[in-house]
């Protein structure tokens, strides 16, 4: 969450300074309770994942939020950059439709589909973090802070797509709404295409 924290300093944000105080309070206090080096499994505490998301709920906008998403992304996966460029390079000449079938089949992933709209829909459901609790029953429904955890998760897709597609994306939509029938359904990503 340095990195996070890094980024929401940035003037491209629009995030004014007594709302950056906010989250290097929270920042600081893990960082004492937890070590200097927030990553891995101790950033993953649910009170530090959760007060961190909530304020981000609370302090930020929709906007700004997925704007920080799109470069900070929760399970982006970054280890298989290499496996995503070369994929990207040798089906360059593929139709973009083709290249995302593709792209599910090699690399295990749920399959976007392209709308006549210049976006891409995911539906899409992770099979660690919130959906492992939802499986093990310890959520009857979803938690408050559901939507910030699939907006995290959303810039993770959209970062293994670009990737791997060769394709330039943005945020337009997460919709949780499934998750009220069903805390196992998945959810709904919706990117826009960029040209």
């Amino acid at each position: 969450m340095n990195s996070m924290v890094s980024a929401i300093k940035k003037k491209k944000y629009g995030i004014s300074q007594d709302v950056q105080s906010i989250f290097e309070d929270i920042l600081q206090k893990y960082q004492s309770e937890y070590g200097p080096h927030l990553v891995g499994y101790t950033t993953f505490h649910p009170e530090w994942d959760d007060e961190f998301c909530q304020a981000m709920g609370k302090h930020l906008t929709k906007e700004q939020r997925f704007m920080l998403y799109e470069t900070q992304g929760a399970c982006n996966g970054a280890g298989a950059d290499k496996e995503r460029k070369a994929f990207a390079t040798d089906y360059a000449h593929l139709a973009l439709d083709e290249r995302m079938a593709l792209f599910a089949e090699k690399f295990g992933r749920w399959q976007p589909v392209l709308n006549d709209d210049n976006t891409l829909t995911l539906t899409f459901k992770c099979f660690h973090g919130y959906y492992k609790r939802a499986r093990e029953g310890k959520y009857n429904t979803p938690p408050s802070n559901v939507e910030g955890y699939f907006e995290r998760c959303a810039g993770g897709r959209l970062y293994e797509l670009q990737k791997a597609l060769g394709v330039k994306l943005k945020i337009k939509s997460v919709d949780v709404a499934p998750l009220n029938e069903n805390v196992n359904n998945p959810v709904v990503f919706i990117f826009e295409l960029m040209e």
